[in-house]
């Protein structure tokens, strides 16, 4: 194995170079990198060029392929590979609104979330345009022993949108918001690999907290959110062209960022895969 694993951040995030995975991988192979990828949470393969078949196939080297929820995204002669574009995107006062802002981990509201959020750049602005993580595993590890004790048993409604989300979500018709699904999911999840605790959040869709009043509810959440989002948890993403980065939801957030030129282009594959429902920490 000639390929390198170089960490990125003090607490996320790992750089992979000299691994072409336009190539089948072998099992050696695949174990190490699986091994990183639940150590740093992030990984970012550089120098890659995959077709979108090829890039199914490296994603598939973490789990399997999950559908996609909004189906107009999806490449028309390989549905398995979804898009991001900038030309899909809404310019409100000269300004893009991206899917995405603000940080959140993907499809929370889903009884099995995806376990793994994976893109792969095929063309980028001049500047801008980062992808920022945060550790929340590390975030719950450093809260103080009476707060662990107090949100452990905890649990929040995630819907689809949340009533004081600091985000718009993308408008549904009543057919479409009709099929989306509403969990109770713990504040505090196991990974099931690791076995690390962390902070389960996203204020786009956390609707409150079960016994608490509204008011209590969203106080601690916004609360656990500030915390989990200190810039000492973050490794922030600048993107290279043909790099495929793959990100654990059950250990960072993570947000797109909008601050690039809405005349440049910007592409990218996107993949998500098949979670499991998620577990439930004591102390």
């Amino acid at each position: 194995m000639d390929f390198k694993i170089k960490p990125l951040s003090h607490y996320v995030g790992a750089e992979v170079t000299g691994l072409d995975l336009s190539k089948p991988v072998s099992a050696e192979v695949k174990a190490a990198i699986i091994s990183a990828w639940t150590e740093h949470a992030v990984l970012v393969f550089r120098d890659q060029a995959l077709t979108p078949p090829q890039f199914a196939e490296a994603a598939e080297i973490f789990g399997d392929i999950m559908q996609q929820q909004l189906t107009k995204f999806l490449l028309p002669d390989h549905p398995k590979v979804g898009t991001i574009s900038s030309r899909d995107l809404p310019i409100v006062d000269g300004k893009l609104h991206v899917r995405g802002e603000n940080y959140h981990t993907d499809h929370s509201n889903y009884a099995e979330p995806p376990k793994a959020t994976t893109l792969h750049a095929i063309a980028l602005p001049d500047q801008g345009g980062d992808t920022q993580f945060v550790d929340v595993r590390a975030a719950f590890d450093d809260l103080p022993e009476d707060v662990k004790r107090k949100i452990v048993s905890l649990r929040a409604p995630h819907v689809y949108e949340s009533s004081q989300s600091p985000r718009k979500m993308m408008a549904l018709s009543d057919d479409e918001r009709a099929k989306i699904p509403v969990s109770l999911q713990p504040l505090v999840i196991r990974h099931p690999v690791s076995g690390r605790a962390a902070l389960y959040l996203n204020t786009g869709r956390m609707e409150g907290v079960e016994g608490l009043s509204s008011d209590e509810g969203f106080a601690l959440i916004d609360e656990l959110f500030a915390h989990a989002t200190q810039s000492k948890y973050e490794y922030r993403h600048k993107w290279l062209a043909g790099d495929m980065v793959i990100w654990d939801n059950r250990s960072v957030m993570h947000q797109a960022n909008a601050d690039y030129d809405p005349a440049q282009y910007r592409y990218l594959y996107r993949i998500m895969l098949n979670g499991a429902p998620l577990q439930p920490v004591s102390l």
